[in-house]
C-alpha cells in the first residue's frame, strides 16, 4: 500500500501529491517510478520525483470530471518488465477556485454580477490572499471548456465601446489578478475591454494606475508584455491528437494525459 498526500485534487490539476511508499518498495536508485490514473474516459501517467527513500513527488493531472478514479504506482527498471507495485483511489474535486472561474465566465457581460464583484472589492483581501486566488481561478479559467462564441465582454456584442460599463477585466484588475488578466487579455474581446469605460469613466489601464499596480499596467500597455510567473508558465503542454504532453518545469515531472 502507498500513501496519497493529499488524495484528492481540483479538476484543473497542478497541485503537488507526494506519495509514501512502504518499506519494501524503498527506492533503490536505478528504479524509476510512474503513477497511472484511470478515470472514466481519460487516463494519465505522470513521472515523479524522488525525495528521499521513503517518497515522491509528483503533479496532479487537470482531469475531465469530478470523480475517483484509481492509482496505480508502476516501477520500472532496465531490462524487467513494469511492475505495479501499489493502487490507491484519488478523487478530483471541483473546488471553490473552479467555481469562482465558472461563475466569472458565466456573467460576463451581466451588470449585476459584476457589480457584486465591485461591492466585494471594498473588502479587500491580504496580497497573499491575492497571489493564491490569482493563481488558482487562472488556471481554473485554463481548464474550463469555454464555449466557442465566449467573450471576455459577454454575449451581447452589439453593444458600442462608448456605452459605459464593468467588464470582467475592470474586476481583474481592481484586485490587482496579474494572470486573470493575462488569460482574459488573450481570449475574445480581452483587447477590446481595455478601452471600455465604467460608470466613474474608469478603464481597466487607468484602474492599474490609479491603485499602483505597476507590473499589471505594463501587462496592460506593453507590446512585448510576458506572461507573469505562475505554476501554469512552469506548465508547458503539448497537444497531438488524443494525447497531450505536459512537461511542469518546477519539479521537472511529466505528464501524458489520453483518451481511455
Amino acid at each position: 500500500v502507498m500513501k496519497l498526500n493529499p488524495q484528492q485534487a481540483p479538476l484543473y490539476g497542478d497541485s503537488v501529491i507526494t506519495v509514501q511508499l512502504t518499506e519494501e518498495d524503498k527506492v533503490e536508485d536505478d528504479v524509476v517510478f510512474y503513477l497511472v490514473f484511470t478515470g472514466s474516459t481519460v487516463q494519465h501517467c505522470t513521472s515523479t520525483r524522488k525525495i528521499n527513500p521513503g517518497s515522491l513527488e509528483t503533479i496532479s493531472p487537470g482531469h475531465d470530471c469530478c470523480e475517483t478514479v484509481k492509482v496505480a504506482l508502476c516501477a520500472s527498471k532496465e531490462g524487467h518488465p513494469v511492475l505495479v507495485v501499489a493502487e490507491e483511489s484519488f478523487q478530483f474535486v471541483q473546488d471553490e477556485a473552479y467555481d469562482a472561474a465558472q461563475f466569472l465566465a458565466t456573467c460576463a457581460g451581466n451588470q449585476q454580477a459584476l457589480n457584486f464583484t465591485r461591492f466585494l472589492d471594498r473588502s479587500r483581501p491580504p496580497a497573499a490572499d491575492v497571489d493564491f486566488l490569482d493563481e488558482k481561478v487562472a488556471l481554473a479559467f485554463r481548464h474550463l471548456k469555454l464555449p466557442a462564441e465566449w467573450n471576455v465582454l459577454g454575449a451581447d456584442q452589439s453593444l458600442t465601446e462608448n456605452i459605459p460599463r464593468e467588464t470582467l477585466m475592470h474586476f481583474a484588475v481592481r484586485l490587482g489578478l496579474l494572470r486573470l488578466t493575462w488569460f482574459l487579455l488573450q481570449q475574445p474581446g480581452g483587447r477590446g475591454a481595455l478601452s471600455i469605460h465604467n460608470n466613474e469613466g474608469a478603464t481597466p489601464v487607468s484602474l492599474a494606475l490609479e491603485r499602483g499596480y505597476q507590473k499589471l499596467h505594463q501587462l496592460l500597455t506593453e507590446e512585448e508584455a510576458k506572461e507573469p510567473d505562475s505554476w501554469s508558465t512552469l506548465s508547458h503542454t503539448v497537444h497531438s491528437g488524443d494525447y497531450s504532453v505536459k512537461y511542469h518545469r518546477g519539479l521537472d515531472v511529466y505528464m501524458l494525459t489520453a483518451e481511455a
